[in-house]
């Protein structure tokens, strides 16, 4: 066996530095990461208290506080310091100007802040505030000390990071870019609405499991896992549906959970692994009544971070007024100016595909077919809020059968600036027939589909006991601050999943 060490990655030349000093400053006594600092105020409260000063005046109030260090500059008897808070749901982090002068630390401490701060250390002060000649609200500082020595260099902060460099290390991201900081804010700010939508509304909140014996709830990948404790392979879940279906059976009137799900599929600009879904279930409600609520949650999370009216390059998005209501054949043959309906053969529908070059696979059936076409040649031109409804069967096992059209569910897709931004349906509460739609996903499973729902025996035995008529809708959480933000899924998600560095 070999027990050598692992080998440890090479210190560039400052953090060699720094290290160095932390090994001095330990050596001589200094604690640089000590426990027994408190601050009097925080930095966003100093601003807040006097603000006011006018240029030259000095206060006697004596405050202690801290922050990071984010500039300095240091002449012969006095040194400047910017110190930087954490941020905060209502601010992007308050910055403070600390001033040490020879007349008040003294030569033995203006030295050693000279000799040993750096940027991106956290230091605690303790001094008067004033206002320095030019107006800048200051701490006059009488005391410092080290808070926590930092031992990497921060990135030069008027020089970008890359993009690679901003999601792999978020962490320097947050510190040195205020967009960073304000997309966490915002993210809060939306989740928070979308929670205070749905409490408004009369919903319960709950959790439900992670690792699941048996996937389901939507046709995905699922990642595959294994529990030591009992032996038997499980999976990460790819939905919240069937759990919180459950839940209704057991009585709930409105429930719902914001949580991660996993799908072992692509990763794009569009696409995560791991991911945030809504999901929401209303007794006494179809795909109309949550169609509404879904409406609410968006027009809420946009009011919580800007406007209801969204730039984009293809044009102002609207989200006030009424949604429109848009049906998947009627609008498909419209665009390929043929007549489409749930008896269009398969063949027709390839031809379809080949004279607008959109590409399919020969195994497709017809549902299938329709909705690859309609997906590639009509979704990409819905700017403005469209609820896309009469879906094939196929579209959604879990949804209702149409009531008057055979072939087709009674099921939506939100689309807005020609992306899918969340569904709903009226859910199929019949045991019955619900058996038979899992019985024939799970036929697939075996056939080697990969995203066929597994059969759920519990899940049927749960609907049997009997449930109300209900509306359900799933809205992605990433793709809606998406749309809020205007930037790609990999910058709304604070920590996303990347592939490791070669570094």
């Amino acid at each position: 066996m070999n027990d050598a060490p692992l080998p440890q990655p090479s210190d560039s030349e400052q953090t060699a530095i720094r290290k160095e000093k932390r090994a001095r400053l330990l050596e001589s006594g200094t604690e640089v990461y000590p426990a027994d600092l408190t601050r009097s105020h925080t930095l966003r409260e100093i601003r807040a208290t006097w603000g006011h000063l006018e240029a030259g005046v000095e206060t006697d109030e004596v405050v202690t506080t801290g922050g990071r260090v984010v500039f300095i500059r240091n002449t012969g008897k006095l040194a400047f310091a910017t110190l930087q808070d954490g941020f905060t749901p209502d601010d992007n982090g308050e910055r403070l100007q600390v001033m040490l002068s020879l007349a008040e630390v003294g030569e033995e401490a203006l030295a050693a802040w000279k000799a040993d701060a750096d940027l991106g250390d956290f230091i605690w002060v303790k001094g008067r505030v004033i206002a320095s000649k030019r107006g800048e609200l200051s701490i006059m500082a009488s005391e410092w000390r080290f808070a926590a020595k930092a031992l990497r260099p921060l990135p030069v902060m008027h020089k970008d990071l890359s993009e690679e460099s901003r999601v792999r290390r978020r962490y320097v991201d947050l510190i040195v870019r205020d967009e960073a900081r304000e997309m966490v804010r915002k993210r809060s700010a939306i989740t928070r609405a979308v929670r205070d939508t749905l409490y408004d509304h009369g919903y319960l909140e709950v959790e439900t499991p992670t690792l699941q014996l048996v996937h389901g709830g939507a046709a995905a990948r699922p990642f595959n896992t294994h529990i030591n404790a009992f032996d038997i392979d499980m999976t990460l879940r790819i939905a919240l549906e069937l759990h919180l279906k459950r839940t209704m059976v057991g009585g709930a009137d409105r429930v719902f959970e914001i949580g991660r799900v996993f799908r072992n599929e692509g990763i794009d600009s569009t696409h995560s692994a791991e991911f945030t879904m809504l999901e929401a279930y209303q007794a006494w409600g179809d795909q109309k009544t949550i169609a509404r609520l879904i409406q609410d949650i968006i027009v809420a999370s946009a009011d919580a971070v800007g406007s209801r009216q969204i730039e984009t390059p293809r044009g102002t998005i609207d989200l006030d007024g009424e949604w429109a209501w848009l049906p998947v054949y009627p609008a498909l043959s419209e665009k390929v100016g043929q007549p489409i309906t749930v008896d269009t053969p398969a063949d027709v529908l390839q031809g379809i595909a080949e004279a607008n070059e959109v590409e399919y696979d020969p195994k497709w059936g017809a549902d299938k077919l329709v909705m690859e076409l309609f997906g590639d040649l009509v979704e990409p031109d819905l700017i403005q809020p469209t609820f896309v409804y009469d879906y094939p069967a196929l579209a959604q096992p879990l949804a209702r059968p149409h009531r008057t059209e055979p072939g087709k569910i009674e099921a939506w897709d939100l689309i807005i600036g020609g992306v899918e931004r969340g569904t709903g349906f009226t859910e199929l509460i019949d045991p019955i027939i619900q058996r038979d739609v899992l019985t024939s996903q799970s036929l697939k499973a075996a056939a080697g589909d990969p995203e066929a729902m597994q059969f759920d025996q519990d899940f049927i035995e749960a609907l049997e006991y009997g449930v109300p008529p209900m509306g359900g809708l799933g809205l992605g959480i990433d793709r809606l601050i998406m749309l809020l933000t205007g930037v790609g899924i990999r910058e709304t998600i604070l920590f996303p999943l990347l592939r490791p560095s070669s570094t």
